[in-house]
């Protein structure tokens, strides 16, 4: 079976407990995602699949190489295409349509990975916590980096040093969400927490490689 799914993030909600507690939730339509091309080991080198994110409407303006590989596979367009791999012997073929509640079940661990929310360009104190110096007593030093390496030694910035610039918009996996609520009928995936990313936002949704992935009792 494939590894995970393609999802886009709806929004973050609360869920009350049998206990009467507050768990925070994220709401994510996961799929239904279509396959729209399958890599086997003997043509490609690797086994994997292609597969397309089903939405309300079939992509517009799509370009020519893309309608092609699309009419190929005899699917509609669609914006979205990842790639996951597939174990050798999967029965999977081009066509088939993959569901949220085939793949996942309740009480499952299962990462999200998703693009940050861009902050555009920031100092040192907002991008890593810097504490700053001295607001009072004269002060000249406030929001200022500091010292970013030593004349004598190293006579030069350290790789990773860390300074203002651009924050955000980066590639960032979630990982261990516990899969609270699952809707097969509206494609829903609600998990525990928080995911990357802005509401609208693509998301991947993999099923972890841990031991902590299985299902809770």
């Amino acid at each position: 079976m494939v590894e995970g799914l393609i999802g886009k993030k709806i929004g973050m909600t609360q869920l009350f407990r049998e206990d009467g507690s507050v768990v925070p939730a994220t709401v994510i339509q996961a799929g239904p995602c279509v396959v729209v091309q399958r890599k086997t080991l003997k043509n490609d080198g690797y086994n994997a699949v292609q597969l397309g994110f089903v939405e309300g409407k079939p992509a517009r303006k799509v370009t020519k190489p893309r309608e092609g590989h699309f009419k190929k596979a005899g699917v509609l367009p669609t914006r979205i295409l990842r790639e996951f791999k597939v174990e050798e012997g999967d029965d999977l073929k081009v066509g088939d349509q993959l569901l949220v509640d085939a793949l996942f079940k309740e009480r499952e661990r299962v990462n999200v990975v998703g693009t940050s929310k861009g902050r555009g360009f920031a100092g040192v104190v907002k991008r890593h916590h810097f504490r700053g110096g001295a607001a009072t007593h004269g002060s000249m030093f406030h929001r200022a980096p500091g010292s970013i390496g030593a004349s004598s030694f190293p006579s030069r910035v350290w790789p990773g040093q860390r300074m203002a610039g651009r924050m955000g918009n980066e590639r960032v996996t979630a990982r261990n969400l516990q899969v609270v609520r699952v809707n097969g009928e509206q494609n829903v995936l609600v998990v525990r927490g928080s995911v990357p990313g802005a509401n609208g936002s693509y998301l991947l949704i993999l099923k972890p490689k841990t031991r902590n992935s299985k299902p809770e009792t």
